[in-house]
């Protein structure tokens, strides 16, 4: 007999492991225990944080903060700026601010400097398809037959005349 998937811990038993404690069926628990790992690392007590890479690990154990921000991007969040703290409290309530709400090191925009420049001299279409955000054409079917027509003969001489430019 093949068993479909490996019995790990208890969780996967369930209540299987009482009900035979509960109505003294000594040889299915028995067989239960037996079918369950042998490592004690596979309980489900040492599962708890098995989504977490090991710096996240560590940052929980330790109860350390997290690690400053280098970077501020300016499209998804507010800038932390300590510099009417300093001017109002000192170094000491700058210093508390900084302990409490690292300041990025550098504040700039989604793009890099190039990027943004580039991008401020292109038209909103331009962005918007260089963002993946392009906005849905109307349908076909909602424009009027004539209004359809003229488009039709729009494209067709924009392709004959890039035709005889070719030729």
């Amino acid at each position: 007999m093949q068993i479909e998937f490996p019995l790990v811990n208890e969780l996967q038993l369930g209540n299987r492991l009482n009900d035979a404690i509960e109505h003294d069926r000594r040889g299915e628990f028995g067989l239960l225990l037996s079918m369950l790992s042998v490592d004690a690392r596979d309980m489900s007590q040492f599962q708890l944080d098995k989504e977490l890479n090991v710096d996240e690990k560590l940052y929980k154990t330790f109860q350390l903060p997290q690690a400053q921000q280098l970077v501020c991007d300016l499209s998804q969040q507010q800038a932390i700026d300590h510099a009417t703290d300093f001017q109002r409290g000192g170094v000491s309530q700058f210093h508390l601010q900084q302990a409490l709400k690292p300041e990025a090191l550098v504040t700039r925009g989604q793009y890099e400097d190039e990027m943004q420049i580039v991008l401020a001299n292109c038209d909103e279409l331009t962005k918007l398809k260089h963002q993946q955000s392009v906005p849905e054409i109307t349908e076909i079917n909602q424009i009027h037959f004539l209004d359809q027509l003229a488009t039709q003969r729009k494209i067709s001489e924009t392709l004959a005349n890039q035709l005889y430019a070719v030729a």
